[in-house]
């Protein structure tokens, strides 16, 4: 008996066609521009998304504001911890205070700050990054006001404090860029 041999595999022609291919990709969802404005080239990417989309774009200079940032904060940690007359004495220009616990615990919360620096030195996470220098503006606001108070009631301005608050105003408008420009949406090209 005699078998009939298969006919030979034809090659599909649709998939070299190109009005065929758009066709397909056109059903598929994929090719055209989403609502963003970004062309998906596969329906993985495009179910999947973009990485490129989370990516932070670092202003100029924000990881060296990081790091100041967290040299200053262990810095004056640790002085605060350790000599706390004479961290006191900088700044009001006084001889002694009466006790040294608060200045104490100042320390050790300036320290717990300093780890999140730290820490967020070494993240990319766009989140991560604006929380800590929404953190880093409000300490500085906070102590910019609780220096001011205690300045305009004891009478006194030294000029340890003057350079106190004006390198807080300094610190704020710095963090406070770095936020927005952490913050902004990229341009789209």
């Amino acid at each position: 008996m005699a078998t009939k041999q298969p006919p030979p595999l034809m090659k599909k022609h649709s998939q070299t066609d190109l009005v065929s291919r758009l066709k397909t990709r056109k059903i598929l969802g994929v090719g055209g521009e989403d609502d963003d404005g970004e062309v998906h080239r596969s329906k993985i990417s495009q179910v999947l998304g973009n990485e490129i989309k989370f990516a932070v774009r670092e202003p100029l200079g924000l990881r060296v504001w990081q790091f100041v940032s967290a040299i200053v904060f262990s810095g004056v940690a640790i002085m605060a911890l350790t000599f706390p007359d004479q961290l006191y004495d900088a700044v009001f220009e006084e001889e002694s205070v009466n006790s040294k616990t608060p200045i104490r615990l100042y320390g050790g919360a300036l320290l717990s700050l300093s780890l999140i620096m730290w820490n967020a030195l070494y993240t990319s996470e766009k989140v991560v990054i604006r929380w800590t220098l929404l953190t880093e503006a409000c300490y500085f606001g906070v102590q910019f006001l609780v220096t001011t108070i205690t300045l305009v009631e004891s009478g006194r301005i030294s000029t340890g404090a003057m350079l106190l608050l004006t390198s807080r105003i300094f610190f704020i408008l710095i963090t406070v860029y770095y936020y927005y420009q952490v913050g902004r949406r990229p341009k789209k090209v």
